[in-house]
């Protein structure tokens, strides 16, 4: 599986992205997909996380009600829409699959994007 996360970017605060995850190659029917981010010199955090096959969606307390993560199972697609941005949401953004239940735990996950930058002004 790989994934290719997209839609990062600089904006003010206040403002607003939508980042998008890619997956391509054999995809789980279980598990979970993730959004972690990380801030230089801080350690990877999970944001938000949803099973591959729906349900309800675990969001990390400092993004709730502020983000909001989807999925387009035809199109094998991950999305993170954030609103209200802050400065400290300022990261790169990386999304990560996982056979297993959705967790926050960072190794946990066994596919990895590349990540894409948010930078919040």
């Amino acid at each position: 599986v790989q994934l290719v996360e997209s839609g990062g970017g600089s904006v003010q605060t206040g403002g607003s992205l939508r980042l998008s995850c890619v997956a391509s190659g054999v995809t789980y029917s279980s598990g979970c997909v993730g959004w972690f981010r990380q801030a230089p010199g801080k350690q990877r955090e999970g944001v938000a996380g949803m099973s591959a096959g729906g349900g309800r969606p675990q969001y990390a307390d400092s993004v709730k009600g502020r983000f909001t993560i989807s999925q387009d199972s035809a199109k094998k697609t991950v999305y993170l829409q954030m609103n209200s941005l802050k400065p400290e949401d300022t990261a790169m953004y990386f999304c990560a699959g996982t056979p297993v239940t959705c967790s926050f735990t960072a190794r946990h996950y066994t596919q990895w994007g590349q990540g894409t930058q948010v930078t919040v002004s």
